[in-house]
């Protein structure tokens, strides 16, 4: 291959492809080198996080940060957002005072508020004032007379069908409903993958794997970095490092001293038996890795559900979480090593996913019926630093001409795309870059009924229902 792309970009997750979708809205020549046959299949995704409701230890700061990048995130990718609410609450057991989870959704609806003013169409989540809506016993009372809703539209409906099926009597008082939407990772994918081939100024390559990185800036080559792939080699004078967990392993060959925590983490999937009315998301909080950890039931179409438990006999492992020691790459142990490349034991699905149905059947009783509905969702995640309560992405450039992704959450992959592209211009690997913009056309072009099509192939082609493909409130 004699052409020279401006960026390469390795690792076709959510970080990669956002950062390809970015230049080629600029105009900007890059490659995007993934080794699957789809995009985004790494790290599962159900939750937009808008406010970083799901983690009551983190700093408000976080929360902001996760609010902005969520709102950034579902602009870019509308038809993956599933506009349904989330129930926010606290065991008795456990240690969280509801009041801070108030006070955190009061800060949070001032600062939806300043982003909305700076720009009307952040206003994503529907009106401030409806962003979180609380519920005492006696409004729980109350609302388990009522009638069940099948299409819930407001508050107080979804409510409803949530109370008719939770033990609220374990629950501390009170309860909390939140505009935290979900996120469906198939149609993102599919949306991504559908935009990359409509535009000439990404080379996106699938089933391609590389496997090495040559260093050539200082050979005079008029270009810096080779990438050695199982077909061909392809030059590049930017190099981008989204490839997740593994990199590390780039970082190693390119002789970098880059640390960082990788973690695996693993969701289950379930069948219930078909009930009156949609519910919301479910969140019980509880300590990470501990035997109570939180526990969250996800609604998707059809009766299918997700559920993880913050355990290490559910969503965690033991040996899970691994750190940097002699390298730039953190090393999982054979079990997991498996998990990763070749799938799963049935048994362990089975058990596994028995146990999940367990422990979300201890909050909603009638879900002890459900049963095993598909494979987990599972995959590893990076975290830069040492600090596992991290929940805002970042991007590090150890070297010249190197950026290395390092996003935790999805949510984070529009702002670290664009702090990329400012490094690529302060390096000058092209003459000039016009002003980001957090718009993309190519994704804006893309059809829904599009990306129905794919989405449910993607489902299918991994071994999952296609119903998982779908939004449980279909999009106007």
């Amino acid at each position: 291959m004699n052409k020279v792309h401006n960026v390469g970009i390795i690792g076709g997750g959510v970080s990669g492809v956002v950062v390809a979708l970015q230049l080629a809205e600029l105009g900007v020549d890059n490659i995007l080198i993934e080794q699957k046959k789809n995009v985004v299949s790494g790290p599962p995704f159900c939750h937009l996080h808008a406010g970083g409701n799901l983690y009551p230890d983190i700093s408000d700061e976080q929360c902001r940060f996760l609010m902005k990048q969520s709102i950034e995130m579902a602009r870019l990718f509308p038809h993956s957002i599933d506009e349904r609410p989330t129930l926010i609450s606290v065991p008795k057991t456990e240690k969280y005072q509801v009041e801070n989870i108030e006070d955190r959704l009061d800060m949070l609806v001032d600062y939806y508020k300043e982003l909305i003013e700076e720009d009307a169409s952040n206003a994503v989540l529907g009106a401030p004032e409806d962003y979180y809506k609380i519920y005492s016993k006696k409004d729980l009372d109350a609302l388990v007379t009522q009638p069940t809703v099948e299409r819930p539209t407001t508050a107080d409906e979804w409510m409803t069908n949530a109370a008719k099926l939770i033990d609220y009597s374990q629950l501390k008082m009170p309860v909390l409903l939140v505009q935290e939407y979900g996120w469906n990772l198939f149609r993102l994918g599919a949306q991504a993958q559908l935009a990359l081939e409509n535009t000439d100024k990404c080379t996106l390559k699938l089933n391609t794997k590389v496997e090495h990185v040559k260093d050539v800036r200082n050979k005079g080559l008029g270009y810096n970095w080779e990438l050695h792939t199982n077909h061909t080699i392809y030059k590049v004078n930017y190099l981008v490092n989204a490839s997740g967990y593994n990199t590390g392993k780039f970082d190693e060959a390119l002789e970098l001293d880059v640390k960082c925590l990788i973690e695996f983490k693993a969701a289950y999937v379930s069948k219930w038996q078909p009930i009156p009315g949609l519910i919301p998301e479910m969140i019980f909080h509880g300590k990470r890795g501990t035997s109570h950890g939180m526990a969250q039931l996800t609604p998707y179409c059809d009766d299918y559900y997700q559920i993880h438990g913050m355990t290490e006999d559910i969503t965690l492992f033991k040996n899970g979480l691994v750190e940097s020691i002699d390298g730039a790459q953190p090393e999982f142990d054979e079990d997991i090593n498996r998990k990763l490349n070749y799938g799963w034991d049935k048994d362990e699905v089975e058990t596994r996913t028995e146990k999940s149905i367990d422990y979300i059947a201890q909050f909603v009783p009638s879900f002890k019926s459900a049963t095993v509905g598909g494979p987990p969702m599972f995959g590893a995640q990076q975290i830069p630093g040492s600090d596992i309560s991290l929940r805002v992405g970042e991007v590090c450039f150890p070297t010249q001409y190197y950026a290395r992704s390092e996003i935790i959450k999805a949510s984070s992959a529009l702002t670290v795309a664009n702090q990329i592209i400012d490094n690529i211009q302060e390096e000058k690997v092209i003459s000039s870059i016009p002003k980001k913009i957090n718009s993309n056309s190519f994704l804006d072009s893309v059809s829904k009924e599009e990306i129905d099509t794919l989405a449910a192939e993607f489902a299918e082609v991994r071994g999952y229902p296609k119903q998982l493909s779908r939004l449980v409130i279909e999009r106007k």
